[in-house]
């Protein structure tokens, strides 16, 4: 199901489909709701950022060390580390690099 949608409300975010239906919610001291892509969100919590997926179960995790967080779009999300922008997937696997 695509995520169409992340709203804060309370303590909670909720998570919506591509028809406006509220899917699933995640408690905010789960982190800070960096972005979201097609089918996972992102989110910061101390030195990781960790993905969950749109029933809000926490898919991985990767240490913020890995670069300093960019945008997600689709199915992937990146990260800045010096001079290069290197993308992930959901899976917090590294799938490519180019120079920033």
């Amino acid at each position: 199901m695509a995520i169409s949608d992340v709203q804060i409300k309370g303590s909670y975010y909720y998570i919506y489909d591509e028809n406006g239906k509220k899917i699933s919610s995640l408690s905010t001291t789960n982190g800070e709701l960096l972005d979201f892509g097609t089918d996972f969100l992102i989110l910061e919590k101390g030195s990781y950022y960790y993905t969950y997926n749109d029933d809000a179960k926490k898919i991985n995790s990767l240490s913020t060390t890995n670069g300093e967080f960019r945008n997600a779009s689709g199915n992937s999300f990146n990260l800045k580390k010096g001079s290069y922008i290197y993308t992930y997937d959901r899976n917090c696997k590294k799938t490519g690099s180019r120079i920033a």
